[in-house]
């Protein structure tokens, strides 16, 4: 679905040069004049938010078995309904979304909190611009801060929001409205609510595959004979679910480099919306200063003795974000592209 950034809306007026206001903490951020127009369909799934969702589907499957498996033993033993349980547990996502609910996982989960006055205001203003032009109504959102020393951003949930006090701290508004179109980028095309799904829907299975290695793990410490019963059993297991499913048992074995994979699409087409807006410049700026940041850090760390070691092949696979230079060169092509 083409995003409401893509093309220019009736009556809508071109931002104007940056007019400093006594409310804002600098006037390097050009303001749009006029009405704001809210597009009618403020969020879309792109294709990384399907892949996404596609590729932790054998891992739904296998939570819901967990979870079966879990409610049949519990009707067996106290008489509660087996639906009962797996019902609730189908209907447990949606609670994600609840706004009382989004506030509970950002204070604990994200660890994030309200901001202070002096950031509200600044985050807001900013946030208001981003918002209006991207035509979507920026107080369906909550905006948080995290206390953290880097200059970061986050979108969770459907309607949070957060950036770390370092980025409001130092960041001027225009690049500071670049990290924001990025998070926002994120909502608008379904990302943040796709990973989230993904990941309370496959945290039984995932639960269960770690005890099963833990188990496995600690096989060795149990006698010779019964070791060689359990290793029977789960070999014919295994053997049995992969004759029956041709194989595709093995499927997610692979689903965490795919899952990288798409991730590190779903940052660029994150990136793509934020330029889309008129903050590609802003949003370079940022990757290229905590690029050099970085770089300078592990200069720094290498000249103190520190051991750094070289970054493998499988680890560049499992990576969730790509490089700085791979995203500089999309941010540059769609800059040259609009010239």
């Amino acid at each position: 679905m083409p995003l409401p950034h893509d093309r220019e809306k009736p009556g809508q007026e071109k931002p104007k040069q940056p007019v400093p206001s006594p409310s804002e903490p600098d006037g390097d951020l050009p303001r749009r004049s006029g009405r704001v127009h809210i597009t009618a369909r403020q969020r879309g799934t792109d294709a990384t938010a399907l892949a996404r969702l596609a590729l932790h589907l054998p891992h739904v499957l296998a939570s819901l078995a967990v979870v079966f498996a879990v409610a049949y033993v519990l009707d067996a033993l106290t008489g509660l309904p087996w639906w009962l349980p797996c019902a609730g547990w189908v209907l447990s996502g949606a609670a994600a979304f609840h706004r009382p609910c989004e506030r509970l996982m950002a204070r604990w989960w994200f660890g994030l909190r309200h901001p202070t006055p002096e950031e509200d205001r600044k985050l807001r203003s900013v946030w208001q611009e981003v918002t209006a032009r991207a035509g979507v109504d920026g107080r369906a959102y909550q905006l948080w801060v995290e206390d953290s020393a880097r200059i970061n951003a986050m979108a969770v949930a459907g309607h949070l929001v957060g950036v770390t006090r370092h980025s409001l701290s130092t960041l001027p508004s225009a690049q500071l409205a670049g990290v924001l179109a990025h998070e926002l980028g994120h909502h608008t095309r379904g990302h943040a609510w796709a990973s989230l799904l993904t990941f309370w829907y496959t945290l039984p299975g995932r639960l269960t595959w770690r005890l099963l290695r833990r188990l496995v793990s600690r096989i060795d410490r149990l006698p010779v004979g019964t070791a060689a019963v359990v290793i029977g059993v789960l070999g014919a297991a295994v053997f049995a679910l992969a004759t029956a499913t041709y194989g595709l048992v093995f499927l997610p074995l692979a689903t965490p480099y795919l899952a990288a994979a798409v991730s590190r699409r779903a940052e660029l087409r994150a990136d793509e919306h934020a330029a889309g807006l008129g903050f590609a410049r802003e949003l370079m700026t940022v990757l290229r200063e905590e690029h050099d940041r970085e770089e300078a850090e592990r200069a720094s760390a290498t000249t103190t003795g520190a051991r750094l070691g070289g970054e493998g092949v499988i680890a560049r696979l499992l990576e969730s974000h790509p490089d700085v230079h791979t995203r500089l060169h999309h941010l540059q092509a769609r800059l040259d592209s609009t010239r």
